[in-house]
C-alpha cells in the first residue's frame, strides 16, 4: 500500500517542478551557465594557464562548475521556496496528508533532476574544455578523468538537495540563497589556502576534492564526497523535521 503511493505522489511533484518555470530555467542554467564560462575561459587563456607552474588539468577543467552549482542551488530552492507561497503548501498536504511521503518525494525528484542535469554539465564541460587545449589536452582515460565527471555530477545534485532541505528549515528561498550563495562564492575562495584544516570539511570543499586528480586536503576524492553527502543529509532530515513538525 505504501510503496503503490510513492509513484503517483513523484510523478505528481514532477508535474509541479516541470509547471513550475522558475525551477526549470535554474535547472538549464546548470548546464548553458558551466558550459559557456567553461568556452569562454579556455578558449582565452586556457593553453596560457596550462604552462603554469602550479596548474592542475584535470582539476582546471572543472573551473566553471562553481558558478554551476549557484545555479544547482537556485533549483533546489525554488523547488521548495514554491510550496511557501500563496498557501501552496496546505493544498499540497491536503492532496498528500502523509508529509513524509510529500517531502520525501519532493526531494526525490530534486534529487533525481539535479543528478541527471549534472552529470550531463560535468562530462560536457570537461570535454568541452579539452577541446581548447591543443596538445595540453587530456581526455577521459586520463587518471581520475571519469572519476571527477560522475563525482561532478553527484555533488551539483548534493548542493541541490542541501539547499532544497534548507529551505524546508527556513521555509524562505531568499534567505537559503543569501546564505548559500555567498558562502559558496566567498568563504570557499576565503579558506581556499587552509584546506588541510576544519574548513576542508565544509561541504563545498570537501564535494570538490572529487574534482582533483591528487587532492591535498583533509580528505580524498571519495571521501570528500561523502562528507558533502553527510551535510546534505543532515540538512535532508531537519527539513524533514520541519514538515512534519510545523503548521503548514
Amino acid at each position: 500500500m505504501a510503496n503503490s503511493a510513492v509513484l503517483p505522489v513523484t510523478h505528481a511533484e514532477w508535474i509541479k517542478i516541470k509547471s513550475l518555470r522558475s525551477s526549470l530555467v535554474s535547472l538549464v542554467i546548470v548546464f548553458v551557465a558551466t558550459l559557456a564560462i567553461t568556452a569562454l575561459a579556455f578558449a582565452t587563456v586556457g593553453q596560457a594557464e596550462a604552462d603554469n607552474a602550479d596548474a592542475e588539468p584535470l582539476f582546471d577543467a572543472f573551473y566553471a562548475i562553481n558558478f554551476g552549482q549557484i545555479a544547482a542551488i537556485s533549483f533546489g530552492t525554488t523547488a521548495v521556496s514554491s510550496e511557501y507561497t500563496s498557501g501552496a503548501l496546505r493544498i499540497s498536504l491536503a492532496a498528500v496528508p502523509r508529509r513524509g511521503l510529500f517531502y520525501g518525494s519532493k526531494m526525490l525528484v530534486i534529487g533525481g533532476l539535479a543528478l541527471l542535469a549534472g552529470l550531463v554539465t560535468s562530462f560536457a564541460t570537461f570535454l568541452t574544455s579539452q577541446a581548447f587545449m591543443g596538445d595540453h589536452a587530456i581526455g577521459l582515460g586520463h587518471p581520475g578523468a571519469v572519476r571527477a565527471c560522475v563525482g561532478g555530477g553527484i555533488y551539483l545534485a548534493l548542493m541541490a538537495l542541501l539547499a532544497a532541505g534548507l529551505t524546508a528549515v527556513l521555509r524562505s528561498g531568499v534567505a537559503v540563497l543569501s546564505i548559500l550563495i555567498p558562502f559558496t562564492l566567498i568563504v570557499s575562495f576565503v579558506v581556499g589556502d587552509v584546506a588541510d584544516g576544519a574548513a576542508g570539511f565544509l561541504p563545498d570543499k570537501a564535494g570538490q576534492q572529487v574534482l582533483h586528480e591528487n587532492p591535498t586536503g583533509s580528505v580524498g576524492p571519495l571521501s570528500g564526497l561523502a562528507v558533502s553527502a553527510a551535510w546534505t543529509a543532515v540538512v535532508l532530515l531537519a527539513g524533514w523535521w520541519a514538515v512534519r513538525r510545523r503548521d503548514a
